[in-house]
């Protein structure tokens, strides 16, 4: 169902109340395995309660205005327009707009312009970060990426395209390492997939 604009404003975590997520690498070693730690679920809602999905059909459940309230992201590396479907602690789903004004696409590549599949992987962390920003209970801090795990390119994206990602949790290890799988689209076809890890630093 769509969002309220007070259901909205509950997702943005008040000042100090949640741990941002940034995207940059992180050191060796930081990684996790999916089968270890604790479950997204386990952390995703109190004993007993079942988290229910918000969905926006048409309109955003997180406008870009309230992205940035949970993302340190800003121009030009924020790479998300809008969440159009979010379970909490789970799973969300996201747009990213593909213009030709974007400053990458004057050297990458002049003439034949092509998103670089860094900036790809980029969007599908951020979308991850939505995620691990809601999870309750996690210390202050900032998540960073720490490893990469199977990413392939299947397509180019071009200026026109617009990326539809979706990413699900795969798990939390000690509250400070998450692991989400991820996948890209353009128009239904596969664009980039994978499973990013995140670290927390103090």
């Amino acid at each position: 169902m769509p969002l309220t604009d007070s259901a909205a404003q509950a997702l943005v975590p008040a000042p100090g109340s949640s741990s941002p997520v940034a995207s940059e690498a992180l050191g060796p070693g930081a990684g996790t395995s999916a089968g270890e730690g604790t479950s997204a679920a386990a952390l995703a809602s109190e004993p007993g309660a079942q988290a229910a999905p918000v969905v926006g059909p048409s309109g955003a459940v997180l406008t870009c205005e309230q992205i940035l309230g949970l993302l340190p992201h800003r121009y030009p590396f924020a790479l998300v327009d809008r969440v159009i479907a979010y379970e909490p602690g789970k799973s969300a789903e996201a747009i990213k707009n593909v213009t030709f004004n974007e400053p990458q696409f004057q050297g990458h590549f002049p003439g034949r312009p092509l998103m670089p599949g860094v900036l790809i992987v980029e969007a599908m962390a951020q979308v991850g970060g939505l995620i691990v920003t809601q999870m309750p209970d996690l210390p202050k801090g900032l998540f960073v990426f720490a490893g990469i795990d199977g990413v392939r390119f299947r397509r180019p994206v071009v200026p026109g395209d617009q990326l539809r990602i979706r990413c699900e949790l795969i798990s939390i290890k000690r509250k400070r390492f998450g692991k989400v799988r991820a996948q890209a689209t353009v128009e239904g076809e596969l664009v980039c997939s994978g499973e990013l890890m995140f670290s927390l630093v103090d």
